[in-house]
């Protein structure tokens, strides 16, 4: 018989819907059943594209004895953490706080009123159990120690993050952000880019700003690392060679082995990351990064309705990895002749490239201009022929089982892949990514936009029932921000202003000026957060800063302003300390440093102008414009012919009518 989770619209929820575990959804009928039973609360969370977490289902959840174990002494919680990332953010924060380390599957003991006392990440069949029953016995014999477990876990989590709020604001300086720069570099892989680690993450914020930096600050060991880290990438086993697009991470030091799950919030931003990159320094594979990626999210990840889905699972038939990866023989006998060529360019061995399964994954380790050489071809040649055979391998991959798709659809993500294709069409000026960015746009404001003006977060088969956190405001607003930058059409621009308002008046947190990570209208949990350090996404509170920035320029709103410069000034201080987790805050500080252009192009020819200009990288700026506006920032500038205004430091120079005179006036 199927349990409570039958109903819901998660998909990862769905997963467990026939465990014979007793599974509640997040809600008051589970939390009123625990304090009624005086029961322990077993919060269970995870997402569908987790490889440990179906994992444990099976050893555990799947298996009558450990349920009946479970259903006997527990009140057990099913949460899915893209939907409900508030509930996971605290549970998280326990758990690290207990164990100093965290991940998924989370599984946090709770008494009847929600307050954890013990918790951990994946657990073996037997040690489950022992487990339960041992938790059990405790709860039942020493109620005053876990209510003491409780009340010092929830301490922790209700611990403010630890920001020195400075009441007197000094400017910025080179030397801040030498501070940030310098002890970042010793943690650089100049042999296979990244951060000198395993397992290798992309954070593409991360080298967002150390492009900036290169670009802005002409600092070396910036720009090598930052284009090393776009090469290995790109080349590396976590990328799909054959359909486009980027799996989580790698588990190795080399990008060759990843964990296979892919998201739409790392192709968002990683299309936005090659975009621009391509604009830096106009790399013909950064192109082809984006156009490929592009392909995937058309053929698997678009809903008939024009949003975008979350995710594809690691595992199919079981196996992680095992639709992406190939024997050497399938190979051989798909391609013929030509396996040879592509089994030299992409690493496919007799014995399997990944050793420990004795299978292929397709990467590259060497230079094209070397592979043509060796099988006396052009690299023109070599191109075409790799193009034919990673057409003909796609049509029988396309055939196998496919990965289990997420097919729920999260505002907060949807954003983050309309930025990246904004930045796709200003770099390439293809009609394509514009047409996705507004068909997407227009999805968000149709189903997941309320009348009250507040945002959904979550949607699927027609449903949204979700409230949206912070991040759902701020990656929405930022996107909205992107879309008039690339239309002109102020509709966008308004509904980003009427979408930040209503983040300040529901999400603020007038103690601190900081934004709390869920809405006061929201329901009550053990702790209010808020999001501050740049992880895989940028912080929301990073974001709704750069968001306020813009906005106060486009609409002169000084309230604006002197939020943003708060937040900034606020968190500064951290920044030099751990530049990777302050990434998006650091972006923030070198404009500040280096000063931000508003150019704005009026008149009929505006959007060729525009286009024009757009192909060159100057990532501190905002651009406005078109044949008509009501911003401050277009006053008086529509003079008739198409001119270009290049302002800076709320200094103008003169117009002119021609893109590259306005390129002498911002490189100058």
């Amino acid at each position: 018989m199927p349990n409570q989770l039958i109903n819901a619209t998660s998909p990862y929820l769905l997963q467990h819907a026939n465990n014979p575990v007793n599974w509640y959804p997040w809600g008051k009928e589970a939390l009123d059943k625990a304090k009624k039973e005086n029961k322990l609360i077993l919060v269970s969370i995870g997402y569908s594209a987790c490889h440990w977490c179906h994992v444990m289902e099976h050893e555990s959840f799947e298996n009558e004895e450990v349920a009946k174990l479970m259903n006997q002494f527990f009140v057990c919680v099913k949460i899915d953490r893209e939907e409900r990332p508030d509930i996971d953010q605290i549970y998280m924060t326990a758990v690290q706080l207990m164990t100093g380390r965290g991940g998924w599957p989370l599984n946090c003991f709770c008494l009847p009123d929600q307050r954890p006392i013990y918790g951990g990440t994946y657990f073996p069949k037997q040690d489950w159990m022992n487990l339960l029953t041992n938790l059990a016995h405790f709860y039942e014999t020493k109620p005053e120690e876990a209510e003491v477990y409780a009340v010092k876990l929830t301490e922790g989590i209700q611990q403010p993050e630890k920001i020195t709020f400075v009441g007197e604001h000094k400017d910025f300086t080179y030397e801040d952000l030498t501070e940030i720069l310098e002890p970042w570099k010793m943690l650089f892989d100049f042999t296979e880019g990244g951060h000198n680690r395993a397992p290798k993450f992309p954070m593409p914020n991360n080298w967002n700003f150390l492009m900036e930096a290169a670009h802005l600050l002409k600092d070396e060991a910036a720009h090598v690392i930052a284009r090393l880290t776009f090469d290995k990438m790109a080349a590396g086993g976590i990328y799909d060679h054959l359909r486009g697009g980027f799996a989580r991470y790698s588990v190795d030091g080399k990008w060759h082995i990843p964990h296979f799950e892919k998201m739409l919030y790392d192709n968002g931003q990683l299309m936005s990351l090659y975009a621009n990159a391509y604009k830096w320094c106009k790399e013909d594979r950064y192109k082809e990064v984006v156009y490929e990626t592009l392909g995937w999210l058309k053929a698997e990840m678009t809903s008939p309705e024009g949003g975008f889905y979350a995710a594809l699972d690691a595992d199919s038939e079981g196996v992680e990895g095992k639709f992406y990866t190939w024997d050497k023989k399938e190979i051989d006998i798909i391609l013929g002749d030509e396996a040879l060529l592509f089994n030299t360019f992409y690493e496919v061995t007799e014995d399997g490239n990944w050793e420990e399964e004795h299978i292929n994954n397709l990467w590259v380790r060497k230079e094209k201009e070397d592979v043509a050489e060796g099988f006396d071809i052009s690299v023109d040649e070599l191109d075409l022929k790799l193009k034919a055979a990673k057409e003909k391998l796609l049509l029988v991959r396309n055939k196998r089982i496919r990965p289990g798709l997420d097919d729920k659809i999260l505002t907060s993500w949807n954003a983050l892949m309309i930025s990246g294709l904004c930045d796709a069409y200003q770099a390439f000026g293809d009609e394509q990514f514009l047409d996705l960015a507004l068909q997407n746009t227009h999805f968000i404001q149709k189903n997941l936009l309320q009348q009250d003006g507040s945002l959904f977060r979550n949607y699927k088969n027609g449903t949204a029932n979700i409230n949206g956190f912070l991040d759902d405001y701020a990656l929405f607003i930022e996107a909205l921000i992107a879309v008039y930058q690339v239309t002109f059409d102020e509709k966008y621009l308004l509904n980003a202003r009427e979408l930040t308002d209503y983040v300040l008046d529901h999400f603020r947190d007038d103690e601190t000026g900081l934004f709390f990570y869920t809405s006061n209208q929201d329901e009550a949990l053990i702790a209010r957060k808020h999001e501050i350090m740049d992880n895989v996404i940028p912080a929301s509170n990073s974001v709704m800063a750069s968001n306020l920035k813009k906005l106060a320029l486009f609409y002169d709103q000084e309230r604006y302003h002197k939020i943003y410069l708060h937040l900034l000034k606020s968190i500064a201080p951290q920044i030099k300390s751990y530049g990777s987790g302050y990434s998006n805050w650091a972006s923030l500080l070198l404009q500040e440093v280096c000063g931000s252009f508003e150019i704005a192009i009026t008149g009929d020819d505006f959007t060729e102008k525009r286009k024009d200009l757009e192909k060159l990288y100057i990532p501190n700026k905002i651009i406005l414009g078109g044949k008509k506006g009501n911003l401050p920032l277009l006053a008086d500038k529509f003079v008739g012919d198409t001119r270009i205004f290049v302002c800076k430091d709320k200094s103008c120079r003169l117009p002119v009518g021609d893109v590259s005179e306005a390129i002498k006036q911002i490189f100058e």
